[in-house]
């Protein structure tokens, strides 16, 4: 027997069994039945509190209540999101956190609030936490890769693979540092590449800057990886905001920086080296003093800039950017007024930007050069007078001899940069390069119709750092014509018409609108009068294929619809009782005939509701928001002779905009509801089969969805430019640096809007059906299926681009690959190309989860067993 009085170890001493807390446990119990019935009762901030109070009181409850406290949570979130109230949102997430800190269910949500809000870099976190905790969870995968895109775009990818680039400027760092210019900034260093450039061509002091946190840690991490850790101060900041001695010791010898978009100044290179210069930089080479030492002088690589343009005739680009069309979808489109994209050089309103960017070598259709190229600007880097003086320059204005005929759609333009007096890079749509072309779309109410003989009127200045190119005239036989005679009337004016306009209309029809209009603009005083819609927006207005498609499905439906009630007569279905619909959202409609309910849930700008409208007997409802928007579509109703009681706007009407399906009203329902189910980008739209579902359950009998279902096709191409625009392909491009590993973490296996049919790419294979979503059948859909795809020739597969085919009923679809499409194309980029045989054949594995698609390929063996090639996912943006 153990002797009792022997002192027990402490590393063995037995634990006090804690005793019941009766009280405790009562109001554990009564909170917990509190909690449950305001969850009942939808009280989701009470139950909230609820639920707190019990986990924090009882852990052992927690996986007992995690289900019923996440939704909770989520639901009292949204409740606080649409209220405003931001910090108490983010509160109830970090007292969730506290209870479930590795919840990734909880993590992936925050981290879509902290999206939304525009808290990239956090939002990446949170969805980077919740994959490390569950590598499969497909929801924290879809957000990390639309995140990605955002942290690091894809043009990174391309740069860094752009070795002719990457190349240049090591030769100009190169030449500059071992010319005594012994101390470097690199400006938004990004990956670092420019800063290891520097240092290893021996300068003594290298830092760099990098506002975006999640390209600074990358930046660290690089450095890191080639041994230049300690020897390479890398800073967390705008350069705007660094000073001497606080951030760096002294002023350095040495500038790097790439720092330019597509127009050249659209990053702030403008105000970042007017700062580098005035605060960060020693004093410029003076020609009073040449003998100074460059260590003792200051430079910029790269040393100056040439601008170029031309003007050119694109449909692709003049479809974005105006409405092409008089008629869509059965209704006459001019009394919208005057519609064009937010890309203008014209407007002063802060909602517009200058220019847009086009690869235009693959624009589809391709593009037709109306002049020869021009010398737009020249500025000159390393003149600091130049750079302060560039937006006060007086407005320059040039004459282009138009030498090809067509339609003024842009101005198009690219530069020369001068890393040295030596090398320059080109950005020119004729060079192999990874930049793009700044475009300056023509917002005119007219098409104006240029030939070889007529000049250009340019108008040239740099207003807010922003180049800015205008056409504002052509010069024919003598005379002058006002492209948009009514942008500033009062304007002086020179070389009258006959009509007494000094910028007559080249041709009849058009003067008289040009005078028409001009004459209701001096009535006014104010500024031209116009909508804005976003360039996807204005594409799908002028796609009529697609509108009148609708307009046959629509109708069809109305009328079996119609023919169905004149079946059942008055006392069946929804009846055909005269009725007043007190209770509908919209309020009070005259007496007549019990209408049809079409929704309309498309995103942004849609015809489709004033489509259905028009039909007759019916009630349309439009989830336009916008007050603009809903403006041009009353004043279409009002053309198109449509009632005004026809059409009501849906989100005007409803509580809550996070829940647009519901009930047109207490005792109905729809008779179509239409769902925008294809992105513009070439995803499948997030949580498409869970609005299908609930959708399904709000149509009167016969009701139906529009689309029914969805059919995706794909193929298998050969395509090393879509493995340059998704990854960094080793160090051979990145000049030996280690740099791939690091920034194709935020690689995303889909690369989206791609223009398929002008892809640098080699087909493998026929077009194949690859999945269903069937939107109207529940019974119908599957989670996976396996296809097999032939080759029908040898070489690498990289990619499977994919497209689909909308079925708005049995008998009529559209296509999302065609040339009058506003969609974009998609494709699944392989992260190991996949070496097939003409004849082989490949497996694709198409899985769905939450409407998100996932492929994976092998190829068949001859023994009937598969090899698995890779496993890649579609990510919804």
């Amino acid at each position: 027997m153990p002797n009792a009085s022997t002192r027990p170890k402490r590393g063995r001493r037995n634990r006090r069994v804690p005793r019941e807390d009766p009280a405790r446990n009562e109001l554990v119990s009564r909170s917990l039945e509190s909690a449950q019935q305001c969850l009942f009762n939808q009280d989701y901030a009470t139950a909230f509190v609820h639920y707190l109070l019990v986990l924090n009181l009882a852990p052992v409850l927690k996986d007992f209540a995690r289900e019923s406290f996440r939704f909770t949570l989520f639901k009292w979130a949204d409740e606080l999101d649409s209220l405003g109230r931001i910090q108490d949102l983010f509160d109830c997430y970090e007292q969730a956190l506290e209870l479930f800190p590795t919840d990734e269910v909880i993590i992936n949500s925050m981290g879509e609030h902290l999206f939304r809000m525009g808290f990239r870099d956090e939002a990446a976190g949170h969805f980077h936490k919740a994959l490390k905790l569950k590598p499969d969870y497909p929801e924290a995968k879809e957000n990390f890769y639309r995140v990605a895109n955002w942290l690091v775009e894809r043009w990174h990818f391309l740069m860094l693979n752009d070795r002719r680039r990457n190349h240049k400027y090591q030769q100009a760092i190169q030449k500059a540092v071992e010319g005594g210019c012994n101390t470097v900034l690199d400006i938004g260093t990004g990956t670092g590449i420019l800063g290891m450039c520097a240092k290893k061509a021996g300068a003594a002091e290298v830092y760099a800057c990098e506002l975006s946190k999640t390209m600074y840690e990358l930046a660290c991490e690089v450095v890191t990886a080639n041994g230049m850790n300690g020897r390479i101060k890398i800073l967390h900041l705008k350069s705007l905001e660094m000073e001497v001695p606080k951030d760096i010791p002294k002023r350095v010898s040495l500038v790097v920086t790439e720092t330019v978009d597509a127009g050249l100044f659209g990053e702030g290179i403008i105000e970042s080296l007017i700062h580098a210069w005035n605060h960060l930089l020693l004093p410029p080479q003076s020609t009073q003093d040449p003998s100074r030492p460059p260590s003792q002088t200051g430079r910029v690589i790269p040393a100056g800039a040439t601008v170029f343009g031309m003007a050119v005739q694109c449909l692709e680009i003049r479809r974005h950017h105006r409405l092409c069309v008089s008629e869509v979808g059965g209704l006459a489109t001019a009394a919208a007024g005057e519609l064009h994209s937010p890309v203008s050089c014209s407007s002063e309103d802060d909602s517009t930007e200058p220019y847009t960017t086009e690869r235009l070598s693959r624009l589809p259709g391709g593009y037709t050069p109306l002049t020869e190229p021009f010398s737009a600007l020249d500025i000159d880097f390393n003149n600091v007078q130049e750079l302060e003086g560039l937006c006060s320059r007086e407005v320059r204005r040039v004459r282009l001899p138009v030498t090809g005929e067509g339609l003024l759609d842009a101005l198009a333009i690219w530069f020369q940069l001068h890393l040295d007096q030596e090398s320059s890079l080109s950005t020119g749509p004729k060079e192999d390069t990874c930049w793009e072309q700044a475009i300056y779309p023509v917002q005119t109410p007219h098409n104006f119709p240029l030939r070889p003989g007529d000049e250009l009127i340019v108008e040239i200045s740099c207003r807010d750092a922003y180049l800015r190119l205008c056409s504002v005239a052509v010069a024919r036989d003598g005379r002058e014509f006002c492209l948009d005679d009514c942008l500033d009337p009062d304007k002086p004016r020179n070389n009258p018409g006959p009509s007494g306009n000094p910028y007559p209309s080249l041709n009849a029809e058009a003067e008289l609108c040009s005078a028409l209009a001009c004459l209701g603009t001096e009535q006014s005083s104010g500024p031209r009068d116009y909508t804005l819609l976003e360039c996807a927006e204005m594409a799908l207005l002028n796609n009529q294929p697609y509108h009148d498609s609708f307009r046959r499905a629509l109708a069809k439906l109305i009328t079996n619809l119609k023919d169905a009630r004149s079946v059942q007569g008055p006392s069946q279905g929804q009846g055909l009782e005269v009725m007043t619909l007190t209770d509908s959202p919209s309020g009070p409609m005259d007496p007549g005939p019990d209408p049809f309910y079409v929704l309309d849930v498309s995103e942004g700008f849609s015809v489709l509701s004033l489509m259905a409208a028009s039909q007759g007997q019916v009630k349309a409802y439009s989830s336009v928001e916008k007050t603009q928007h809903q403006a041009v579509l009353r004043r279409l109703a009002r053309a198109n002779g449509v009632p005004e009681e026809a059409l009501e706007f849906w989100l005007n009407q409803v509580e809550d905009e996070q829940a647009v399906l519901q009930r047109p009203s207490r005792e109905k329902l729809w008779s179509a509801i239409i769902l925008d189910c294809v992105e513009t980008c070439g995803l499948v739209r997030q949580k498409l089969m869970e609005k299908a579902t609930l959708a399904r359950c709000l149509l009167e009998d016969g009701g139906q969805i529009f689309p029914e279902r969805i059919v995706l096709y794909g193929m298998l191409v050969e395509s090393d430019t879509l493995l340059l625009e998704s990854a960094v392909q080793g160090k051979e491009p990145t000049l030996g640096f280690n740099i791939a590993p690091f920034i194709n973490q935020f690689t995303v296996p889909v690369h989206v809007f791609l223009d398929l049919s002008t892809l640098q790419c080699r087909h493998l294979s026929d077009s194949v059906e690859l999945f269903i979503l069937d939107l109207m059948n529940t019974n119908a859909n599957y989670t996976n299926r396996d296809v097999k795809v032939q080759a029908s020739a040898s070489g690498r597969v990289t990619a499977v681009p994919f497209w689909y085919q909308i079925h708005l009923n049995e008998e009529i679809s559209v296509s999302t690959f065609n040339q009058d499409s506003h969609w974009k194309q998609a494709a699944v980029v392989l992260h190991q190309p996949l070496a097939v045989r003409e004849g082989d054949w490949v497996r694709l594995t198409v899985t769905l989860q939450k409407s998100s698609i996932s492929i994976s390929a092998s190829i068949e063996e001859e023994a009937g067993e598969t090899g698995t090639v890779d496993s890649v996912r579609e990510s919804a943006q």
